[in-house]
C-alpha cells in the first residue's frame, strides 16, 4: 500500500501506511498524520485515495501546502514526489514500490519511546536508530536532575532521540565530524547553554548543558 515518509533535516522521524479513503494531516492531536509544528497548520491538508489513484489536498492552510516546490491547492501524487509544510518534507511512496532508505540516518516513531535501563520510570526516555558506519567518537548524555539523576545515556546510534513524548522530543544525530541536536516535537522550550534549540541543527561539543521537558542533562564526548 503507498505510504508518508514525513523527515526534518534529512532524518526520517515517522512512516505513515495509508489504509483509509481519507488521511488528513495537521498539528491537532487528532489528525492521522501529526506534525506539531506552528508552521503546520491544524488541519492542513488531506490526502484522499481514489482505487490507485491518491490526491494531496490544501485545507487552506495559512502557509500553504508545496509539491515538489510549487504550491498546490488539489494534486494528484505520483511516486517520489515530494511535499513541503514548513521546515518538514514528505514523501508518497507508491503502492507496491520498495525503498531502499540510508538505515543510519532513519529514526522510527513509536506511540511512546522506550527508555534504557538505566532511567526507567524517570520521565526521560530515549530512543535510538540504527548504527551503521560509525567513526571512533565516545560520546553519551549525562541526565544532571530528576529521577535518573547521574545516569547516563550513550550516544552508541546515529539518531538518539531524548525527551517526553507528548511534551517535548529532541534528536541528536552523529555527523562525520561530531553532533548535532534539533527539537522534534513539543513545545517545552528545549535549549542548549540557555538558547532555544530549533527545528535547525545546534552542534555540539563536550560540556553543553541541555534542558529538555524540565530535565537537565550535560553532553560529554570522549
Amino acid at each position: 500500500m503507498p505510504k508518508m515518509i514525513v523527515s526534518i533535516d534529512e532524518v526520517v522521524i515517522k512512516e505513515v501506511q495509508l489504509t483509509k479513503d481519507r488521511t488528513t494531516l495537521g498539528r491537532r492531536p487528532y489528525n492521522d498524520i501529526v506534525i506539531d509544528n506552528l508552521a503546520v497548520s491544524g488541519e492542513h491538508a488531506v490526502i484522499l485515495m481514489a482505487g490507485s489513484d491518491v490526491f494531496l489536498e490544501d485545507l487552506n492552510s495559512t502557509n500553504g501546502t508545496y509539491v515538489n516546490g510549487k504550491a498546490v491547492k488539489k494534486q494528484q501524487l505520483k511516486h517520489g514526489d515530494g511535499i513541503e509544510i514548513g521546515k518538514y518534507k514528505i514523501k508518497f511512496v507508491a503502492d507496491g514500490v520498495v525503498e531502499n532508505f540510508d538505515k543510519t540516518m532513519i529514526v522510527q516513531a513509536r506511540p511512546a519511546f522506550a527508555a534504557p535501563p538505566q532511567a526507567a520510570n524517570s520521565g526521560f526516555a530515549a530512543s535510538a536508530g540504527d548504527s551503521q558506519g560509525l567513526g571512533a567518537f565516545h560520546a553519551a548524555i549525562k541526565v544532571l536532575s530528576g529521577a535518573a539523576s547521574g545516569r547516563e545515556v550513550p550516544l552508541t546510534k546515529v539518531v538518539t532521540t531524548i525527551g517526553k513524548p507528548g511534551v517535548a522530543v529532541a534528536a541528536i544525530t552523529r555527523r562525520q565530524h561530531g553532533f548535532v541536536v534539533h527539537h522534534v516535537e513539543g513545545a517545552g522550550n528545549p535549549t542548549v547553554n540557555g538558547a532555544p534549540i530549533g527545528s535547525d541543527p545546534i552542534p555540539l561539543k563536550n560540556g553543553d548543558l541541555v534542558e529538555l521537558a524540565g530535565t537537565q542533562m550535560q553532553f560529554v564526548q570522549s
